[in-house]
């Protein structure tokens, strides 16, 4: 079966030449050096199930709980990401139930809005950050879970879409840094609400 969104694209053929245009030529971008763009595999249909399809019992998010939260209310979270970052905050925002967007009751999708400022001004509140990046991706899981990193100020090469990759290939801040500012930004959070944990 061909589908319209695939038939410009070299599926399963050889890699194809990276000609120097796009993300790759801007001074945002982490890597120096010659680029090979991977060649596509096929389409694998129907797509592998994401973690927690089949329900909270079966979800990481739910089953770690607030093992992993800096702060809480009654119906959002807010995550580390699992370890110490190279940026200085990269955080997660969760509803408590087992939602994702298209199904998260019309409450907490109410209260989204609110809760991105929320975040952000407490990520802005820890001193040194240029800019905060928000994002929702959800390849990975059934649960929602919207991303904030907040950019170290002044570090203008980190601008942009590629602030995740700079992010993986920078070093690590060390463990007590990298706490110390969570329970900043969990702090900020409690004040207008919630707890910091």
């Amino acid at each position: 079966m061909t589908d319209r969104f695939l038939t410009h694209l070299p599926v399963g053929g050889p890699s194809t030449p990276f000609e120097g245009d796009g993300i790759p030529g801007w001074d945002t971008f982490p890597f120096d050096g010659d680029l090979r763009v991977r060649a596509l595999d096929p389409p694998v249909l129907p797509e592998p199930p994401r973690n927690g399809e089949d329900g909270p019992q079966a979800c990481v998010i739910c089953q770690d709980g607030l093992r992993q939260a800096v702060w809480a209310d009654e119906h959002w979270m807010l995550r580390h990401s699992g370890g110490p970052t190279a940026i200085p905050v990269v955080v997660l925002l969760c509803p408590i139930g087992h939602h994702d967007l298209g199904d998260l009751p019309a409450e907490r999708a109410a209260e989204i809005g609110p809760m991105l400022q929320r975040v952000e001004r407490a990520v802005m509140s820890v001193g040194g950050i240029g800019r905060v990046h928000s994002s929702k991706i959800g390849d990975g899981a059934t649960h929602l879970h919207l991303w904030f990193m907040g950019r170290p100020a002044g570090l203008t090469q980190l601008r942009g879409s590629c602030l995740p990759l700079w992010d993986d290939v920078l070093p690590k801040q060390d463990e007590a840094q990298w706490r110390a500012v969570l329970a900043e930004v969990a702090a900020a959070l409690a004040a207008d609400g919630g707890a910091a944990l």
